[in-house]
């Protein structure tokens, strides 16, 4: 199951990353477990003082909605 849930949130991934590498930032999918998602910010998204609500109100939400036993994502 995790491993169907882990390719969904790749999936996800794969259409918020546009909008961070307009940014000159990307993602990166650290692991799925217990339905938390941890993921790692890159370029200039890893050290905007914005991240965090990047995190939380962009892709943690997104990837919510379209991956609902995703409880949470954390950034590592």
């Amino acid at each position: 199951m995790e491993n169907k849930t882990k390719e969904k949130v790749e999936e996800v991934l794969g259409k918020i990353r546009p909008a961070l590498q307009a940014d000159g930032g990307d993602i990166e999918l650290v692991a799925v477990k217990d339905n938390v998602v941890k993921v790692k910010l890159q370029g200039t998204c890893a050290g905007c003082p914005m991240s965090q609500m990047t995190i939380k109100n962009f892709v943690e939400a997104t990837i919510k909605k379209n991956v609902p036993e995703i409880e949470r994502v954390d950034s590592v």
